[in-house]
Parts: C-alpha cells; structure tokens; sequence
C-alpha cells in the first residue's frame, strides 16, 4: 500500500532539501571510496572530484575527511541526544536512558543499518578513524550530560551521577556494538547487521549492569 503522506525531506524547503542530497552524496560516496581503497588512500580531492563538488562546498557540510567518514555514527548520536531532548524525565534516569537509545537505534532510517556496518568496519581497520570516533564519543557524553543537567536542573560539578550516568550508557552501548558488529549475541543472529539487532544487542549489555555490579570473587 503507498501511502499518500508527504516525506519529511520533501517537506523541507527547496535549498534545505539540496543541502541534504549533498550531505548524503558526500557521506556514501566517502563510504564507499574509503571502504574500498582505504581511508588514507582516498584524498579529499579525489572525494569532492567524485561528488561534483567544490572543497568549499565540502566544508560546508563536514569538518574533516574523518567526519565524513564517520558520518552514520553522528547521524545516530545527533538522533539520540534528539530523543533524549524530547523525553520527559520520570522515574529511573538510567532506564530513560536506556529506553530513549533503543528507541533510537529502532527509529533510524532503512538505509542506515548497512552504512553504520560498513562505518564501524572501516574505523576497525583504521587508527585515525578510531580515535574520531572516541573523541566523538566523549562530546556526545557531554551533550547527554548537559540534556540531564537542563532537564533535572543540577549541575553536574557537583553531582557526579549525572557524568557517571552518561559514562555508563556510552560504555553499555559500546558492548553491545561490538557484538553486534562481530555478529555475537544470544539467540542467533539471524538478523545481523541490522538496526532491530543492534537494538537487541545494546538491550543485551543493558541487562547485564546490575549482575556485573554485583560480581564477586571468591578466594
């Protein structure tokens, strides 16, 4: 059945809608050239030649060849934080967490599932894009503890929950993202590499935090 309901991008006005189809040329043609030939293969020049574009179009839309490359991890970030924005706050802090990046994760686009594959596989094999994509990791901590700092009016300074938490679901996430992308997890992966089974593998690592807070060993 088709349904008669407009897409977002074509609700966009006309320049947003260019800006957009360029910003998502530049990110799979990246991917696909530095998936093939390698990351410090593929020169900025030979990307933006691909494109059509200018160096300066370029760095209208990315810093570095690195966020370019990295583009689908921002992409799921930018959502998250999104999500999280637009949750009101009740009950456990860390369960909010939880559910608003499984939501996440559940929501993003049809096309995502295989060039966020392809982007953790690239910066895998690649030193500079790992170290990116940690500093990436460490502002989106920052971005979720402001979100919770505005929403529940405390100042993290001086309540170290609050970094604690955002440190927790980084690092839950980063467990289940590893299996997922290595194609481990429980009850098969008949789904991996996509989006509903990253969601199951970040489900999985979130159940574990209580039994891994409280292993102990015997001597």
């Amino acid at each position: 059945m088709v349904s008669d309901s407009p897409s977002p991008l074509s609700q966009l006005p006309l320049r947003e809608r260019k800006k957009l189809r360029t910003r998502n040329s530049l990110a799979e043609t990246a991917l696909a050239l530095f998936s093939e030939h390698g990351f410090d293969e593929v020169s900025l020049n030979e990307l933006v030649d691909r494109v059509e574009i200018s160096k300066r179009t370029f760095f209208r839309h990315f810093a570095s060849k690195e966020d370019v490359a990295i583009a689908a991890e921002a992409e799921l970030w930018d959502a998250y934080v999104e999500e999280l924005a637009s949750t009101e706050l009740t009950g456990s802090v860390l369960t909010a967490l939880h559910t608003a990046l499984i939501s996440t994760i559940t929501g993003m686009g049809d096309d995502w599932d295989k060039r966020f594959l392809a982007t953790r596989r690239l910066i895998a094999g690649t030193p500079a894009l790992r170290r990116h994509s940690t500093m990436l990791s460490f502002q989106v901590q920052e971005r979720l503890v402001e979100e919770l700092e505005r929403q529940l009016g405390v100042d993290s300074r001086w309540d170290v929950r609050l970094r604690l938490l955002g440190e927790f679901t980084l690092g839950i996430y980063r467990c289940g993202a590893r299996n997922w992308s290595a194609g481990r997890g429980e009850g098969g992966d008949t789904g991996y590499g996509r989006r509903v089974t990253l969601a199951r593998r970040v489900q999985e690592a979130f159940e574990q935090v209580t039994p891994a807070l409280d292993l102990t060993v015997a001597r």
